[in-house]
């Protein structure tokens, strides 16, 4: 019952999303059934953080990253913050409880250059799917927009006219994003190709060939298979282009301020997990204007 009414509390106080509740659902799910099968303990609300450290030993000889664990963790102490909230407890067994150390892995943007090879034309066919491939493409980078915003974006949240566009992104929480004159001609070339499907569900912007809502595959798939084309990076995700999307702003004198509008970001430390990108650039910037650098 405490875990079926902290979901209600996230959907309907704090508006999380489907996912998200998933998410906290099976974590909470998976430590309550290890806590049944290693201790015969079923009530969440007793456990001690002994349990919680044996549960988090399980799930490290299991292979999971710290960086999984710690998300796991981090469901554990919300539910817990809302038993206290709740006073079905009086302290949390995770208040002496410390992150593991997670290895930063440094995600390379896609250059300029690579963007500017991945939205040539010539790439795409010529066909209602090359358009959607290309347009959906074309969107990510140019408004930054998360994969899951750009699938549930709405017909009547695209405003070509006023040339913006408004995303809701995490918890509601919405975000107008400006449209720049060559992404406008690329929605309303997609739009006039587009009116031919029989649109099922009557309120997307972005719809399959047969006229359904976009699945987070299909995205996926189209964003690597052109990716693949003209990159050898690694990670080749719709991610990668929002990443790209921030890294070559701020490369070109974004204020930061800016770019986490733009995002959708929180908080502006959320935003500087970029700037690390821009890092080159700096540097070419300050051996030129030093009067000690090497001029060419």
């Amino acid at each position: 019952m405490a875990i079926t009414s902290f979901l209600t509390y996230l959907e309907l106080e704090k508006n999380y999303a489907a996912h998200t509740l998933t998410a906290y659902r099976n974590d909470l799910e998976n430590f309550q059934a290890f806590c049944l099968e290693v201790f015969q303990e079923d009530d969440l609300s007793s456990v001690s953080y002994f349990l919680i450290r044996s549960w988090i030993v399980q799930l490290l000889e299991q292979g999971n990253s710290t960086k999984t664990i710690n998300r796991k963790i981090s469901s554990l102490r919300s539910f817990y913050k809302y038993l206290m909230r709740s006073e079905q407890i009086e302290k949390s067994p995770l208040d002496e409880h410390r992150p593991l150390k997670v290895q930063k892995n440094v995600q390379v943007p896609f250059s300029q250059k690579e963007m500017h090879q991945v939205l040539d034309p010539n790439l795409y066919p010529d066909s209602p799917l090359g358009t959607l491939q290309r347009v959906l493409i074309t969107t990510l980078y140019y408004t930054g927009m998360r994969r899951t915003e750009l699938i549930h974006l709405l017909d009547r949240d695209v405003s070509l006219d006023n040339r913006t566009i408004k995303v809701v992104g995490k918890r509601n929480k919405e975000r107008l994003i400006p449209v720049l004159q060559s992404l406008q001609k690329h929605l309303l070339d997609y739009r006039i190709t587009r009116a031919d499907a029989v649109d099922t569900h009557g309120r997307y912007f972005f719809r399959s060939i047969a006229g359904k809502k976009l699945s987070e595959h299909f995205v996926y798939e189209t964003v690597n298979t052109y990716l693949n084309k003209v990159s050898s990076k690694a990670k080749k995700s719709p991610h990668m282009l929002r990443h790209s999307f921030a890294t070559h702003l701020l490369d070109n004198g974004a204020d930061l301020n800016a770019v986490k509008e733009l995002l959708g970001h929180d908080s502006i430390a959320a935003t500087q997990h970029y700037t690390h990108s821009s890092m080159c650039e700096i540097k070419a910037v300050y051996q030129k204007a030093h009067p000690r650098g090497t001029k060419k």
